[in-house]
This record gives structure tokens, sequence and C-alpha cells, in this order.
């Protein structure tokens, strides 16, 4: 058999770009200032998400907006990202294709809709589980009122269907600390084993920066692009990526190929 040479070949297959958002594409002006990043001077930030008064609160510097557009223009650009389906309507940038969502419990197809298998899926797997949530929700959410507590607790709650009924369920808890207390919400990390029966078997921990989420173990970014992976993707498309963060690394070795932004925690854990 002759395997014939490389020739340039005019018809570019687009790859499928599986990217995280947050930190990857764009971030906070806090985050600027500390990272120093190239092309962010105030006069090239393109403003990437808003808040919930409709204020900019995220940002891309210029070579950031020039690779969002080069992966506009020269892939098939698939979201992956922990915003939930309220969060994402916040960032103000086009995408048109595969949304993975709020860690991976929700897929969207490219016209915006709810992905039904995946719904059901994932239906089985949190309504076990919704006891233990809300007697967690109701944990924090009572330790949050107190006048001393500086954490902030978030549910976060979507509809899924079981085949034949929706029904709202909580996917998984997150805290931040009101100080930015990055210590506290590590050992507040080595508690939460204690707070609950058999907590590890059935949740997992993940915290970066002033962010702490308790998840399921069935809710990973790692699962719903396996699944897209599986049964709706190409396999003869090539597929890249890129994410900041330790909990990306699953869903991005999935991957051909993959890369993470020269600041974050990947690059902080490599580094060290």
């Amino acid at each position: 058999m002759t395997i014939p040479f490389f020739k340039p070949n005019p018809d570019i297959i687009k790859p499928y770009a599986l990217m995280d958002l947050d930190d990857t594409l764009f971030q906070t002006q806090r985050k600027i200032d500390a990272w120093g990043l190239p092309t962010a001077e105030t006069e090239n930030l393109v403003c990437a998400t808003v808040n919930k008064q409709g204020e900019p609160l995220s940002f891309m510097s210029q070579r950031q907006a020039s690779f969002f557009n080069w992966l506009l223009a020269s892939t098939d650009l698939i979201v992956v990202t922990a915003r939930d389906r309220s969060e994402i309507k916040r960032v103000k940038l086009p995408f048109d294709s595969w949304q993975v969502l709020t860690h991976g419990a929700i897929i969207l197809t490219a016209d915006g809709q709810l992905l039904s298998a995946w719904q059901q899926h994932m239906y089985s797997k949190l309504a076990p589980l919704q006891d233990k949530l809300n007697q967690l929700s109701e944990m924090f959410a009572s330790h949050s009122k107190s006048e001393q507590s500086q954490l902030v607790f978030t549910p976060h709650i979507d509809c899924f269907n079981n085949g034949s009924v929706d029904k709202e369920l909580t996917i998984y808890l997150a805290i931040k600390h009101a100080q930015k207390d990055h210590q506290a919400l590590i050992d507040l990390t080595k508690k939460l084993p204690t707070l609950i029966r058999d907590f590890e078997q059935d949740f997992y921990v993940h915290v970066n920066a002033n962010n702490l989420a308790i998840l399921p173990h069935a809710v990973h970014k790692h699962h719903a692009v396996q699944f897209l992976l599986d049964n709706h993707l190409d396999h003869q498309r090539p597929s890249f990526g890129f994410g900041d963060s330790l909990a990306d690394l699953p869903f991005l070795q999935l991957l051909d190929w993959y890369g993470m932004p020269s600041r974050g925690q990947i690059h902080d854990h490599y580094q060290s």
C-alpha cells in the first residue's frame, strides 16, 4: 500500500473548538490588572459580559478578541462552561453551535433547545440526590444569614424532563466568600465531608479562586462532552479546546489537541 504525501486542500473542514469561557476567553478588570495581560489597555478592551444590572463586567483584551474572531470564522465553536442558562445570557458574544452549560448538566442544541436525551439522563442522576442537595442548601442558607458569615450561597436549579413530566431539580451548590478569602473556602472544603452522610460517595468539590462548587459526580463537563462526541459530532472532524481550570482538564483530554491560557489555575498548578 502506497501512502500519499500531504497536499494542501483549499476545501477547509472546520474543526470543533470546545471552549471554556470565563478566564479563558475573557475575565474581569480585577484579573486583567492582577495578570498584567498584554493589549488590555482600556482603549483596547472589548466588553464580553454584563452583570445582572446590565453593566459591563468581563472584558477581552485585543488579542483575546482577535482570537475569538478567528475561532468564529474558522471553527465550529462549542461553548463548555459552568455558567447556567440564565448566566449565559449575560455573555454578549455570538454563539451558533452546541452549548454545554452548568458544568455539563445542560446541553443546548445550535438553535438553543434543550437536548432531550441528555435531559432525561441527567434527571435520572439528579432526582435521587434532591433530598441531600436540599439538606445542604438549607444548611448553607441558614449559615449565610448569620451576621458573622461572609459566605454567599447560590443553589443552581433548572427544569428537567424524565420523558413525561417537567420538574425543577437542584443541580449543584455554589459558594463565594464576600471578602474573596480563598483560604476560608479551602477550609470549608475540608469540613464538607462531615456535614452529610456519604458526602464523598455522592459529591465532589471544585474550588477555583473565589468559587467553591459542590457537584454530584454525574455533573461534569467531561460527561457532557463525551456524550456529544459519541452521539452528535462528526468523528472525521478534528477537535481542540482551551480551558483555565483543573476541572476543564478531563473534557479537554477527550479532544485531539488542547491548551490553556498563560495564567489561571491549570497554568499555576503546572508552574509550581
